[in-house]
């Protein structure tokens, strides 16, 4: 008998498939709505940064890049554009004199909100258009998709916490 999740199940892999497919309509979907937003669209990179400064007010350049996955040197010209932009704004930290936390200004949060109100209603469009029952799947499938992202994102997380500062 063949063990859920693994690769002799198609269902995974076919929920995976669709999955991709669809994260790529996404993508081309949310460009439009970037460009439309600001006359400077900012990069994927550095809508990254925007979201995570959202989520994690006040977080420092070194936390930021370890979020990121991107080393100090790209971090500093992520935010040294998104704050030319105006975006951005570094402070010294309370807690340490060597380090700046970063925050979204008024004209950030202002651009994320424009930006996430042009992608729902692209998504609305979308999804209103779906009969009633396969929208109650897209819920139900995507709350535990959700859930299933989270748990493995933790213990991706946990297993990185325990090799930290084991490699160069």
């Amino acid at each position: 008998m063949a063990l859920p999740g693994k690769a002799s199940d198609p269902r995974p892999q076919q929920a995976a498939d669709v999955a991709s497919e669809v994260i790529e309509l996404l993508e081309v979907l949310w460009e439009h709505g970037r460009d439309a937003v600001s006359p400077a669209p900012v990069s994927t990179s550095q809508l990254r940064v925007l979201y995570t400064l959202d989520r994690e007010e006040g977080i420092n350049q070194r936390s930021l890049g370890e979020v990121l996955g991107a080393a100090p040197s790209s971090v500093s010209r992520l935010c040294d554009r998104l704050q030319a932009l105006g975006f951005v704004e570094r402070a010294p930290s309370p807690v340490s004199r060597r380090e700046l936390e970063l925050r979204l200004t008024p004209q950030g949060r202002t651009y994320l909100r424009d930006l996430r109100a042009r992608r729902e209603e692209a998504l609305l469009a979308s999804i209103a258009a779906m009969p009633a029952a396969a929208r109650q799947a897209l819920v139900d499938g995507l709350a535990g998709f959700r859930h299933a992202l989270e748990t493995t994102a933790q213990g991706r997380a946990g297993a990185g916490d325990q090799g930290h500062g084991m490699s160069a």
